[in-house]
């Protein structure tokens, strides 16, 4: 989507709404089809009169409170320059404490876990999703049992299988099919609401707060299943970026709210009148005729909730990896007029590996909904204390109603955690172990490039004296324009040191290029370069991007051409070197994590492909070094 925050009319704030439906909120809007059951299933509720109003009570004010007004309402109010998700929120939340170190660094290590949770729930919520919808099935025909698992596999294996080819050939059509859902949801409850009106009371929060006071143990156990009504909802934030404010908060409050309350409070009328049909009150709303054809449309659309969390998954890896929180990994653009289209393959398929590895380790959507909780509070909690910093340093709001305001959703959030902490052992610890196995990657990656970036540094040489001694005899020059990457500005890149050793030439026109990454999410052509001459046809070069910016290297330097420098395109070359890792016994890392740093180092994507150098002008040199 292009520009999505500058002035809408009519016709393109519909058609971002439309967009919007279908890419942010295609988990929650699927919740209908277990959030329910899971809570008289998993959460031992017996579905009596009264403890069925008083879930539809919960589940009604858990949704307002969560999404309604803490997302809607506050959280997207937090844009980084327009973007959202949690490292944006992570960027806005450092920059605001900058001036406290030990703070920033702590606030830093809670964002990275939040974040490599993130993978944890995308593993969970694509499998949940898709495996209950064809569940379906067996309702329609329960001689289909067997069929389940492995058309759930061929569904999910086709969804990964074609994110190579990018989501802009099918993207259109993930608007009105997820539209049709809605109203689908809305069809769907509204005739046993007519048919039982009384299922209405439940909207009034005291039949939440009389369901817990009642029975406190059992309401408790029961959040850990309520919370699935609020799946994916912390997509709101991230998506907003793509669609702008105004949409999302369009879309939730007038389609997506309206049609989950006439959806869950249908399902809660036919529970009312036919408690038997607990065991999947979803697919028992629909007449016998339409079952298969739900089946087929609750596929499409949970199809649809799962490549929202794929593209994120993608989105998240890109941003990470600029921050320098991932290793480079090969990232390809689908679109050309979407730079936001974009497929990793290494994301893709292990997130494939450990999706099918679920489905057959869990079986059930309802053993998956035990494994599914843990993670998607953890980041809201998270993400509610990352609020707290930005209202109170950011914004410079007062400390009382920055408490207030948060510490509010933080109480919610801490809750709802706590129930689904009685979920670790069911099935909790799966996406658990995913997110500390990518923390435990995020930071050895990071302390890694630290120790790596403070060797190479201990052993540089200064750039201008450097100059200034080769100057005084000079090699051979030759024509041309080389461009020497390096880390670090003012420092001899090894590749100029290898180039005149093995060479013994320097080219007519010598760039020392440093990218830098920064902590908002666009840097404007306006402030991509900054350039200071060295002297002999020699210039000190920075290239800035934000962490949405593509680093095209070559496309930068092309600003130069207006400042004198010439870059024709054959005349060019680039020298950047390849350094080996060799772990060593010392002050560093346990000897396991340095290993551990090699190998993502020696796997990590070639940096000439992550900024997009041109492949038949490259020049790499290695170099060991030890940490």
């Amino acid at each position: 989507m292009s520009g999505p925050h500058a002035p809408k009319s009519p016709a393109a704030l519909a058609a971002l709404t439309l967009g919007a439906l279908g890419v942010v909120y295609g988990d929650i809007g699927t919740s209908p089809l277990y959030a329910l059951k899971e809570v008289f299933h998993a959460g031992h509720v017996p579905a009596t009169p009264e403890n069925i109003l008083g879930v539809l009570s919960l589940i009604f004010w858990t949704m307002t409170i969560i999404v309604s007004l803490k997302y809607v309402l506050l959280i997207l109010r937090a844009d980084n320059n327009g973007e959202g998700g949690l490292i944006a929120m992570l960027a806005l939340a450092t920059t605001a404490v900058k001036d406290r170190p030990q703070l920033r660094r702590v606030l830093m290590t809670v964002g990275l876990f939040g974040t490599a949770i993130f993978y944890g729930d995308g593993v969970i919520t694509p499998a949940v999703s898709v495996l209950s919808a064809v569940e379906g099935l067996e309702v329609a025909e329960p001689k289909l049992h067997a069929w389940v698992i492995p058309i759930t596999l061929v569904v999910l294996t086709g969804l990964f299988a074609v994110q190579r080819f990018g989501t802009g050939g099918i993207g259109k059509f993930f608007g009105p099919i997820t539209l049709l859902w809605f109203v689908v949801l809305v069809a769907l409850g509204l005739p046993h609401i007519v048919a039982h009106p009384a299922v209405l009371v439940a909207l009034n929060p005291a039949y939440a707060a009389g369901f817990i006071a009642g029975q406190p143990l059992v309401a408790f156990i029961a959040l850990g299943a309520v919370v699935l009504c609020v799946t994916g909802g912390e997509a709101l934030y991230a998506d907003m970026g793509h669609f702008g404010k105004t949409p999302i908060r369009i879309a939730w409050y007038g389609f997506v709210m309206p049609a989950l309350v006439v959806n869950y409070f249908g399902q809660g009328a036919m529970l009312l009148r036919e408690p038997e049909a607990v065991a999947n009150p979803f697919f028992h709303m629909a007449p016998d005729w339409a079952q298969l054809p739900l089946v087929f449309l609750a596929t499409a659309a949970t199809v649809i909730a799962s490549q929202a969390l794929i593209s994120a998954a993608f989105s998240v890896t890109k941003q990470a990896i600029q921050l320098g929180i991932l290793p480079r990994m090969a990232i390809k653009h689908t679109s050309v007029k979407d730079t936001g289209q974009i497929y990793v393959p290494f994301v893709n398929w292990g997130l494939w590996m450990f999706i099918v590895l679920a489905v057959g380790l869990f079986k059930t959507s309802s053993n998956l909904a035990s494994a599914y909780g843990i993670a998607v509070t953890l980041d809201m909690t998270i993400t509610t204390v990352m609020t707290f910093f930005v209202i109170r340093y950011g914004w410079k709001y007062p400390l009382l109603p920055c408490i207030l305001a948060t510490g509010f959703f933080f109480v919610i959030d801490v809750t709802f955690f706590a129930s689904n902490m009685l979920k670790l052992i069911a099935g909790g610890w799966f996406p658990l172990v995913i997110g500390i196995g990518m923390f435990t990657l995020m930071l050895t990656w990071m302390q890694g490039r630290k120790l790596m970036s403070e060797r190479l540094r201990d052993d540089a040489i200064e750039l201008n004296g450097f100059l200034e001694a080769i100057f005084i005899s000079p090699p051979t020059r030759v024509a041309g324009t080389a461009v020497f990457l390096s880390a670090d500005i003012g420092l001899t890149p090894n590749a100029l040191l290898h180039n005149l050793k093995h060479n013994k030439v320097l080219h007519e026109y010598n760039l020392f290029v440093t990218v830098r990454h920064h902590e908002v999410p666009w840097i404007g052509l306006n402030k991509r370069i900054e350039m200071e001459s060295l002297g002999h046809d020699c210039w000190q070069v920075v290239l800035h991007f934000g962490f949405k910016n593509d680093p095209d290297v070559p496309e930068a330097l092309q600003l130069l051409e207006n400042r004198g420098i010439p870059l024709p395109d054959m005349d060019t070359s680039y020298f950047l070197s390849r350094d080996i890792v060799i772990p060593t016994f010392g002050d560093g890392m346990a000897m396991w994590r340095e290993k551990l740093f090699a190998g993502m180092h020696h796997n990590a994507a070639a940096a000439a492909d992550f900024l997009r150098l041109p492949s038949n002008r490259i020049v790499e040199l290695g170099a060991k070094v030890e940490i």
